[in-house]
């Protein structure tokens, strides 16, 4: 059987396919083509889109249904792990690492991946992003050395998880928790975790419907939220504060 999807074009303007013509196998794959660009990726996001693709394929455009997603106020963390975050001197910052966040996140080897989908052209695409206030970096530090972090866009009241990594046990599950706790207290609803994910499921994820999650997205991506970077806006703070 051969997969036709729809290529785009030079013209970052140009709008994307609707998401209901995504296929069903490979789950959500949307099109292909197209650039990185500021413009078209904050466009992407703001239909429900993500890229993810290997390096040396073209740019791959998804749209998986349903989407997984976390609620900022239903973010589980285990007791074992509550009792050992709060004897933790673990620092939480917010935008002070975010190059190296994504770099940590490219080169921690994968459960039953060969190599990386975060390649130089997409970090260099993300980087940009961040130094226009678009995406943001929250980091975990022990001792001043960085031991995890997660990465991810910001728009409007939105914000859409990209990938996370520890260094130490337990770090990137405390910087998706400080995520969460940073997300609810600004009243933003959601996170976005994009795919099926057992260990992000155990954490509190859900399935919400494509087209729900997509009715959200209008309304949480229009909210104003003017881009800028968030370090100036969250002053690091205790890990063992995301137990509160």
């Amino acid at each position: 059987m051969t997969i036709e999807l729809q290529w785009l074009g030079k013209d970052e303007n140009a709008p994307f396919p609707s998401v209901e013509m995504a296929l069903a196998e490979p789950d959500g794959l949307l099109a292909a083509g197209g650039d990185l660009s500021e413009t078209r990726l904050l466009n992407a996001y703001r239909n429900g889109i993500f890229p993810w693709f290997s390096d040396g394929q073209p740019i791959l455009w998804w749209s998986p249904n349903p989407r997984m997603v976390f609620k900022t106020d239903a973010i589980h963390l285990s007791k074992k792990f509550k009792r050992q975050l709060k004897k933790s001197a673990w620092q939480i910052r917010v935008d002070t690492a975010f190059d190296e966040v994504i770099s940590q996140c490219a080169a921690v080897p994968r459960k039953g991946q060969g190599g990386t989908w975060i390649h130089p052209e997409m970090i260099a695409a993300y980087c940009h992003l961040h130094r226009q206030g678009h995406a943001h970096s929250v980091e975990v530090f022990a001792e001043e050395k960085l031991i995890g972090g997660i990465y991810g866009v910001a728009i409007g009241r939105m914000f859409f998880g990209e990938s996370m990594f520890s260094a130490q046990s337990g770090a990137s599950k405390v910087a998706l928790a400080g995520l969460g706790k940073i997300l609810h207290s600004w009243r933003w609803p959601l996170l976005d975790a994009q795919v099926e994910n057992p260990h992000l499921q155990s954490m509190g994820a859900v399935f919400k419907p494509r087209g729900e999650f997509v009715q959200e997205l209008a309304r949480l991506c229009g909210l104003a939220e003017m881009p800028a970077l968030w370090s100036g806006r969250i002053a690091p703070f205790a890990a063992a504060e995301c137990l509160a």
